[in-house]
C-alpha cells in the first residue's frame, strides 16, 4: 500500500467522521437541549453560587 493511498483515505475518514459531528450537532433532536446549555453562562441560579 502505498503512503499516498493511505493518506487519501485518513482525509476521507477524516471528512466523514466531521461531516457526522455537523449533522449531530444541527439535528433537530438536540436544539432544546443546545438552547438550554447556551443560557448557563446567563443563568444567576448556578450550581447554589451566590455573588
Amino acid at each position: 500500500m502505498d503512503i499516498n493511498i493511505l493518506r487519501s483515505i485518513v482525509t476521507l475518514v477524516s471528512m466523514v467522521v466531521f461531516l457526522l459531528i455537523v449533522g449531530w450537532a444541527y439535528s433537530s433532536r438536540n436544539k432544546d437541549r443546545f438552547d438550554e446549555l447556551a443560557q448557563l453562562p446567563l443563568d444567576d441560579e448556578v450550581s447554589g453560587r451566590s455573588q
